[in-house]
């Protein structure tokens, strides 16, 4: 597979200015057809909707049956409402005195009798003045995509408190709502302090910790391993790096036919067939120097290792490939995206920012509690590319180069699932915002959209398990369950909370999986899938099938464990504090 773009150069990441080197008009949307939605297109009781804006994308016929969920499409389709009401009643003409065209096909006012006419005069002021609360509840600091985040987190917080019926439930809801949901902390000094003295154990702040120095990996070559790594299985992974393409690479076998080194046999496969070691005049054993370097700085912690690496960077691959985005993507934008899913997660310890965070580590302090791991990850990526023998770079301009590391970075931040759903708010409003402006394409014609894009695509990548073969998902369930059970036991150990979900004798694996299908997953696949649409319509069908397996494995009876419903009451109402604290801007009166 050739590279897609024109060019190597990109943009100017600095005054946002796009040059456009990409052949494609833009990203064209497709109608979808219907299928189980998430809970995104539950009705939202909290919110005083505007009955026509609610029900369809009406500035377009060919999207007149998708619901629209986004608050400020919903505010466009509404305007567009009164606009194509104001035609029919008005019978405007624009300033050359032509008659403006009504969209909606709305009988003209010589067409409407008296009652019918009064009663589209109603329902456009009715409209309008929807619109007019709606916009007078936007503060001026907030992005269209804030809007439709803050409404997400108020309906994910009644579904909560409904799936927290149980202590598995609310377990699950807990941890949910502590992992993919961005807000401000709350201080507990006393806990924060600990035990007397216990904050300034710990060596010095060093520059990076846990870089090494790189091994000059090819030197000893004579010749370049066909698939970049010494194997004896050479055939067999040769077969398996075949499906390089497809989506389910089985990256286990991928692992243990390369001798341990998938990461280093799937990207190096991927740069060469996407042609980039030509376009970015790479030498093969600088790319593999680095890529074996890199994959020496995965530890061996159950998920967060190599071949996770793997798996997300080969999805990415595939993703960017959706014959939707052909020729959307430059080299260099492609180039940044492969680049930040192989660096990823390096170096990633086994725990959580959070957990990061209660213990009072080095990391947390170096980079002040946010996106903790995300930061260290980059920087480690960064720092090995400083070594002559792993430059993989060295051919790019000044330009190139800052462009690549400024998107590489927004990349690799967006991976931080504490954004998950800023993520998905603002992927959504633009893909219903587009809609319902009648021209279904999306131009990408600057920085912010395009990046976007890439953003929800990593994001995508990277949440993809329950989308793979039932086989490989439920691998990754084993692997994840015991890592987050391995902090647990760390957490046991220093006497502090344990995490949702990591308690090894308290969690509900199948639960647990339904839950964060139904309130994570779903939503964001489902919203990729219409931006690509049909491209994704396979794997849409594979998470449902999943989902259906681990639903099917609950136990129909309540478990002797469940907790008192004042317990659970308490809980579901800890839950809904955390999520709706986070949209409350204004400084509360003191009681």
């Amino acid at each position: 597979m050739q590279g897609t773009g024109t060019s190597p150069m990109s943009f100017d990441t600095q005054d946002e200015s796009f040059e456009k080197e990409s052949s494609s008009g833009g990203l064209v949307l497709q109608a979808q057809p219907q299928r189980r939605e998430s809970f995104l297109y539950r009705p939202d009781n909290e919110f005083d909707l505007s009955p026509v804006s609610r029900h369809s994308s009406i500035g377009s016929s060919e999207y007149c049956e998708d619901l629209i969920v986004t608050p400020f499409a919903q505010i466009l389709a509404s305007l567009k409402t009164v606009r194509n009401n104001y035609v029919s009643l008005t019978e405007a003409s624009d300033r050359t005195g032509r008659m403006l065209s009504n969209s909606n096909n709305t009988p003209s006012s010589k067409h409407l009798s008296e009652e019918d006419f009064s009663k589209l005069a109603s329902e456009t002021l009715a409209e309008l003045d929807w619109c007019l609360d709606q916009l007078e509840n936007i503060h001026s600091h907030r992005s269209v995509g804030d809007m439709a985040s803050s409404k997400f987190r108020r309906m994910l917080n009644r579904e909560l408190s409904n799936f927290s019926d149980s202590k598995s439930g609310n377990q699950v809801s807990e941890y949910i709502c502590n992992t993919f949901l961005d807000k401000q902390q709350e201080l507990d000094l006393p806990a924060l302090c600990g035990d007397e003295g216990s904050a300034g154990k710990g060596s010095p702040l060093s520059q990076i910790s846990g870089v090494k120095k790189p091994l000059c990996h090819t030197n000893s070559l004579t010749q370049l391993p066909k698939y970049g790594v010494e194997t004896e299985n050479e055939m067999e992974l040769g077969k398996l790096l075949e499906d390089t393409n497809k989506w389910g690479l089985d990256v286990f076998k991928v692992d243990t036919f390369s001798s341990q080194r998938p990461l280093t046999a799937v990207v190096y496969q991927i740069f060469r067939e996407r042609d980039l070691l030509k376009t970015f005049k790479i030498p093969s054993k600088t790319l593999l120097n680095y890529l074996m370097t890199l994959e020496d700085h995965y530890l061996k912690v159950p998920y967060h290792n190599r071949i996770h690496a793997c798996d997300v960077t080969q999805s990415v691959h595939v993703l960017l490939s959706s014959p939707a985005l052909e020729s959307v993507f430059t080299d260099l934008e492609i180039l940044a995206t492969l680049f930040a899913a192989a660096v990823h997660d390096v170096d990633h310890p086994g725990v959580t920012n959070q957990y990061l965070i209660n213990s009072s580590s080095e990391l947390a302090l170096m980079y002040n509690d946010l996106s903790v791991l995300e930061n260290h990850s980059l920087a480690v990526g960064f720092k090995l590319l400083q070594d002559e023998s792993c430059d993989i770079f060295h051919s790019l301009s000044k330009k190139q180069k800052q462009s690549l590391r400024k998107m590489a970075i927004d990349l690799v931040l967006a991976t931080d699932m504490s954004k998950h759903m800023s993520l998905l708010a603002d992927m959504k409003t633009m893909v219903e915002t587009m809609k319902v402006a009648g021209s279904g394409v999306l131009l990408l014609d600057n920085y912010t959209e395009r990046i976007q894009v890439l953003q929800n695509m990593i994001h995508c990548a990277d949440l993809s398990n329950p989308t793979k073969p039932l086989e490989i998902y439920k691998t990754w369930v084993g692997l994840i369950m015991e890592e987050f059970f391995e902090q647990g036991d760390r957490e046991r150990e220093e006497g502090l909370d344990i995490s949702p979900m990591c308690d090894r004798h308290n969690a509900t694996i199948e639960k647990s999986q339904v839950g964060f299908i139904d309130y994570i997953v779903h939503p964001l696949w489902e919203t990729w899938a219409d931006l690509v649409h049909p491209d994704a319509q396979d794997i849409l069908d594979t998470l449902e099938e999943n989902r259906d397996y681990y639903q099917n494995l609950i136990p129909l009876s309540p478990s002797t464990k469940e907790a008192p419903s004042s317990q659970l009451a308490a809980a579901a109402e800890k839950i809904q504090f955390q999520i709706t604290s986070e949209d409350d801007d204004e400084p509360k009166p003191d009681s």
